[in-house]
């Protein structure tokens, strides 16, 4: 009798391979499938060989490779290439298969695929998958969301192949529908906030401070052992700076064009915290900087016309590194507030229920974002799991108000020698603005009224209100 295998996945790009691989070394057999043959063929030739691997040329010869209740994974660009895939599979597959988008699909996308699938008897899971290459090969972190029947049919795949850190693997169930691509989104959010802090740090640092790739080097080295800041973006970032170019023997870094491409994660976070009504300042400043950075030939011709102040900080270096690192970790915490506080909002808008405290947990490996301070970050919701905002847990208020001084020091110093720092400056804007009792946008309420009688509260007496603004030279 032909062996049957375990789980199949359909699309050999990188992603696909290294996740495919990853099943298989776990111990599930894989049956894969790829559109163009070539690289199918790649695939078993090199990376397959020795292992439960078994290639399929027609869907019709994949799909009856699998046991069932079939679970395939399909690891294909998103948006049309994914319901192209989905139609070809239906008429193939039987009651209680299981379709798993393992994309950056649009969680509307996602909710849409769900219900037209499952009444006809498949069962869709939409997955955010994280840890680029190297984590889909070793253990990423896995977001599933669906119908929690189907996830508990995956989760002895996925409990083997996610990270593995200290509390468990780096999965869990995220919620129905469309709910574990948006964690995704946000995700891929924070991550955009996070990269955008960090270059204005190395930007302060190179610029205002002077240091050379070899200082910089080891400024991230150090800090990559704190508390505050050990994480995988600060990792990588230390190991570039070193890195010598082969043919210039200069630091590669600095011979990469300043142009930043986006594949519109970030842009989607940022469209849904506007609908839903959530400030994501910081998120918001890293897409836009990766737009303007994108207009790389109007901003040299720019550069020759506008001037504006230059110079290096003066006093003692060492202290203003110092000063730098608190910046950014009082930044990234405000980064993560947001996007956890959006994530609340979508939770409680679209009846997802998630747990915080399980997202925090599950992004500790695996993940691009993974940090130590992601445990905080879960202790927090643990504690007090209706936390409207991170920026109450007593931790970080403390870490905050301890270090203000320094943030705020740091944008000044910017600003004096125009260096632009969006992501910190947004993040301080937040801060203050949440910590207002009161924002002067009474006064923008009273324009409202006065030039569209939008009405207006008052904090003096209940009901709503419009007031005739004749200007008092009229009155007379």
């Amino acid at each position: 009798m032909t062996q049957l295998q375990s789980f199949g996945v359909i699309g050999l790009a990188v992603m696909g391979e290294n996740i495919a691989l990853n099943v298989e070394r776990n111990g599930f057999p894989i049956a894969v499938y790829n559109r163009s043959r070539e690289k199918t063929d790649a695939f078993m030739a090199n990376r397959a060989t020795g292992r439960n691997v078994k290639a399929a040329f027609e869907l019709k010869d994949f799909v009856a490779a699998l046991e069932r209740p079939r679970r395939i994974l399909v690891m294909v660009q998103a948006g049309k290439p994914v319901d192209a895939v989905i139609q070809q599979l239906k008429p193939l597959l039987d009651e209680g298969d299981i379709i798993i988008d393992g994309g950056n699909s649009w969680f509307e996308d996602t909710e849409r695929r769900t219900q037209e699938l499952e009444p006809t008897g498949l069962r869709y899971i939409g997955m955010g998958v994280s840890g680029g290459e190297e984590g889909a090969l070793n253990g990423p972190s896995l977001m599933p969301g669906g119908t929690e029947s189907s996830y508990q049919f995956l989760s002895p795949i996925f409990n083997k192949i996610a990270a593995q850190v200290d509390d468990g693997p780096c999965v869990t169930y995220i919620g129905p529908g469309g709910s574990g691509h948006y964690v995704k989104m946000v995700h891929n959010g924070i991550e955009y906030g996070d990269m955008q802090l960090i270059a204005e740090a190395y930007d302060l640092l190179k610029n205002a401070a002077g240091l050379d790739h070899n200082q910089l080097h080891q400024v991230f080295s150090e800090w990559n052992t704190t508390d505050e800041l050990n994480s995988f973006l600060i990792e990588i970032t230390a190991n570039i700076f070193p890195y010598i170019d082969p043919e210039t023997k200069q630091p590669l870094v600095e011979l990469i064009v300043d142009a930043a491409g986006q594949k519109g994660t970030g842009r989607w976070t940022v469209q849904t915290a506007l609908e839903l009504g959530v400030a994501v300042p910081t998120i918001i400043a890293a897409v836009n900087s990766r737009i303007i950075s994108s207009i790389r030939d109007e901003r040299i011709a720019a550069s020759k016309q506008l001037t504006g102040p230059s110079g290096k900080v003066s006093g003692d270096i060492n202290a203003f590194i110092g000063k730098v690192r608190d910046a950014l970790y009082c930044s990234k915490i405000c980064s993560y507030a947001q996007g956890m506080a959006l994530l609340n909002t979508a939770s409680q808008t679209y009846n997802w229920n998630l747990t915080l405290s399980e997202l925090a947990r599950i992004w500790k490996g695996g993940c691009i974002i993974r940090a130590g301070f992601l445990n905080k970050i879960k202790n927090a919701f643990n504690e007090n799991p209706t936390l409207p905002n991170l920026l109450l847990a007593p931790e970080f208020k403390q870490t905050i108000l301890d270090r203000q001084n320094a943030w705020r020091e740091v944008i000044m110093t910017a600003a004096q020698l125009g260096i632009p720092v969006p992501a910190f400056s947004a993040s301080l804007d937040y801060f203050d603005s949440y910590r207002r009792e009161r924002l002067p946008q009474n006064l923008t309420q009273a324009q409202r009224d006065y030039f569209g009688a939008h009405t207006y509260k008052r904090i003096d007496k209940e009901g709503t209100f419009h007031t005739e603004w004749v200007p008092i030279t009229e009155a007379k």
